[in-house]
């Protein structure tokens, strides 16, 4: 069996952290998700980490630093270049999704409105050989 990934969301949604924490439990309860309400508390962490996560899933809109401040600030820091940063937002404007992918995004994913339609997703994303 694979080792469960450790996962950063920056998120400022308490709902849309609780259903994200919930799919994840659901997956493989092992899985390792740590939350930041925003980029700055995001850079933060990772300034600070010990080891880095697998993954971030990053919102977009969000208060003090949006996720496109947060994706270019963050790819200057040791050891985030390598980790894939996979927008989580309600945006799906096509000029958002480019400007995220130039800022280092490595995926852009819509909020899915069903949560087993999430649990698909973060499934296919986490575990991508045992689809």
């Amino acid at each position: 069996m694979l080792p469960a990934p450790s996962i950063l969301l920056v998120d400022d949604d308490i709902d849309d952290q609780e259903i994200f924490t919930s799919a994840l439990a659901f997956i493989d309860p092992s899985i390792i998700c740590s939350i930041v309400p925003n980029g700055m508390e995001g850079i933060r962490l990772l300034k600070n980490a010990v080891s880095m996560p697998d993954l971030v899933f990053l919102d977009l809109n969000m208060p003090l630093m949006n996720g496109i401040q947060f994706l270019k600030e963050a790819k200057g820091i040791s050891g985030v270049k390598d980790v894939p940063v996979i927008i989580y937002s309600t945006a799906s404007d096509i000029r958002t999704i480019e400007e995220a992918k130039q800022a280092g995004a490595h995926q852009f994913i819509t909020k899915p409105e069903k949560f087993s339609e999430l649990v698909g997703l973060l499934h296919e994303l986490l575990y991508p050989a045992t689809k």
